[in-house]
Order: structure tokens, then sequence, then C-alpha cells
């Protein structure tokens, strides 16, 4: 599977839960694609664009909860 292809189906999914990815991330999504940047550019650009009080988003929350009131 080439990494295109491995986008369009990530991106696949991502629809199919009824989301929609923003333009800027999709932007940096095509940037990979082509090479221009790295995947850990792409996370270091999106922990610059969302970090809050030092920490980034997915450090101030659980991903997954697996019960209602427990956290894992």
């Amino acid at each position: 599977m080439t990494n295109t292809q491995k986008w369009d189906y990530s991106l696949g999914l991502i629809q199919i839960d009824g989301l929609t990815p923003s333009e800027e991330f999709l932007e940096l999504v095509e940037k990979e694609k082509r090479g221009e940047i790295s995947t850990a550019d792409m996370k270091k650009a999106l922990d610059t664009k969302y970090k809050m009080k030092g920490e980034t988003i997915a450090n101030e929350r659980p991903l997954f909860v697996s019960e209602p009131g427990n956290v894992d």
C-alpha cells in the first residue's frame, strides 16, 4: 500500500464517522503525500496549533473512555 493510499484510506474512515478534516489538516496531508514534510513535521505543526497551557490537547484528556465515569 502506498503512502497516498494509506492517507486516502484513513481520510475515508474519518468521513465514515461523519467527521470532516479541516482544510489546514488536509493541506498537511497533501504535503506529506508529496514528501514535502514528514509525519513528524505534521505532528509538530498540529501540536503547535493546538497547544494549550503548555500541553497538547491529547495530554489534556484521555483518548478513550471504556465506560462512563471510568478513564483508562
